[in-house]
This record gives C-alpha cells, structure tokens and sequence, in this order.
C-alpha cells in the first residue's frame, strides 16, 4: 500500500506557490502591509455594484417607489441640473451645502488641531478639554439640535455650529493622539542639542503627529458630511440635504437616491484630495 505521506509529496508540491513568500518588485518595499493597487479591484467593486443595482430594477424585484433604477436617476439628476429644484438651481444647492460643510470644518481644523496638540503635550491643558470633549463626541448631532436652535435661532448660524461640533471632536482627538506618535529618543535627542520646547514641538512632535491629523480631518469631514442632512432639517430652503429631505416627503425616490449620490461623490472627492495631500506631506507614512 502507497504511503499517504508520498502521496501527498506531488501535490503539496504544487500547492506550495500558495504559502511561499513572493519576492518584491523594484521600488517595493517588503513586508509593508496592504502594499499594492486596488484600483482595478475598486473599478470592478464600483462596476459589480452597478450591475446588481440595474438587476433587482430590471427583474422587477423591488418597486421603484423603493429602488428606482439607475437609468431613473440619471434622469432625474439630468432633470435637476437644467431646471434645478424648488426654482434653485442645483449647483446652487451644492454650492450652499459646501460652504457649510467646509467652513465648519475649516473652523474645527483651526481650533481642534491647536487644541490636540495642547492636549497631547500639557497634563492641565488635557485635564481641562479632555471631560468636555469625550461628553460630547458619542451624542448623535440630532440630539442636540433643538438646542442649537434654541441657543442661536434657525440661521445658518446654528447649522454651521451643528457640523463644527461634529467635526472637532475627532480633530482634536485625532492630533492629540497623533502627539503620542513622536519618538522620545528624537525628543531627549533636541534637548541635548539645546533644542528649545517650541523647536522640538515644530521640528519633531508636529511632523510625527502629521499622519494622524491628516486621518482625523479625513474622518471629521465625513461626520460633516454625515451632520449635513440633520443640519439642513432647520427651516432650510437651499442645499442637498434640504433636497433630499424635502423629495422624501413627496416620495420622490429618485431624487433622495441622487441627492445621496451627490453627497457621496462630494466626500469622496474631498478624501481622495486628502489621500493626495497625505502622499505629499507624508511620505514616510507606512514606511518606517
């Protein structure tokens, strides 16, 4: 009788491409995980999508009150960028939940970064900001919006506030966190040079915290972009997340699906920005 073990000698050997360590390419760098292009797997994820969207519309398998199909959407957006929506036109509605989303994040970026740092650096600075902060941060946006309208009225006032809370906490924790990332070799390194406490900040902790602050304004401009729709829900008349809102109430399907689409595409645009600004200011990042 044949030996199990030789038996499998042959095949294991064929399977062996399977465990065995590949060698690296020029320019690669080894071991470095995640190393490689997705973007012909993100076309094809984005393609496959599409087709099984186009699938259950066609076969009929989900009403288009619920699913209207992609063809219906492209329709309407179409529609709404020649004739605009409620008599507005539609870059109009884009350019008004921009400048909300942005200019709140932009005021986040300006307060919550200092205040990271501050944090991450001085003991009384992150005993003082630290209750407040992560008191805040877990409390959806909606559940304190009736006080924001209460406090500051139903201007834009309390709409731009409305995204800036949801923007700061991940900000400041984000660089607070990013302070930490800084190696106290390099630190005790300066001060034996005669390194001053603002040099080694500027020089060594604010280029080592870099990374992660690019990270936490890439995830705070998602939770803008997540608050706009509940921001826009106070006595809005322009702006996606009014579109959306006020086409779910007529149960316009095809437009909440556009105005998702719109919003999606937005934010995404802005992270691949952050994605190019990280490789330039970053490039280190994932290599040491």
């Amino acid at each position: 009788m044949t030996d199990p073990a030789v038996k499998s000698g042959p095949v294991r050997g064929r399977l062996s491409f399977l465990t065995r360590a590949r060698a690296t390419r020029p320019g690669q760098i080894f071991g470095v995980p995640g190393q490689g292009s997705t973007r012909l797997l993100s076309l094809a994820s984005v393609l496959g999508i599409l087709f099984v969207w186009w699938l259950v519309t066609w076969a009929g398998w989900v009403k288009p009150l619920f699913l209207p199909s992609p063809g219906a959407v492209l329709n309407k957006f179409i529609d709404v960028w020649t004739n605009g929506f409620t008599n507005t036109p539609f870059l109009e509605h884009v350019g008004v939940s921009a400048a909300r989303v942005f200019g709140a994040f932009v005021m986040a970026c300006a307060i919550g970064i200092p205040l990271g740092i501050a944090m991450g650096m001085n003991p009384i600075v992150r005993g003082l900001f630290d209750p407040p902060l992560e008191f805040y941060r877990p409390i959806p946006p909606l559940a304190y919006l009736p006080l924001m309208i209460i406090w500051f009225g139903i201007g834009e006032t309390s709409k731009v506030l409305l995204i800036f809370l949801s923007v700061l906490a991940p900000v400041t924790l984000g660089a607070r966190s990013g302070v930490k990332s800084a190696a106290i070799e390099q630190i005790h390194a300066a001060y034996s040079f005669g390194a001053t406490r603002w040099q080694v900040m500027v020089h060594i902790i604010l280029p080592s915290a870099l990374p992660e602050i690019l990270t936490a304004m890439r995830i705070g401009i998602g939770f803008g972009w997540t608050t706009l729709v509940a921001a826009e829900m106070v006595a809005a008349t322009s702006g996606v997340g009014y579109m959306v809102l006020t086409a779910s109430q007529f149960l316009q399907t095809s437009t909440v699906v556009m105005g998702i689409i719109v919003i999606a595409v937005i934010a995404y645009g802005f992270d691949l920005f952050m994605r190019f600004v990280e490789r330039k200011l970053v490039p280190w990042k994932g290599r040491m």
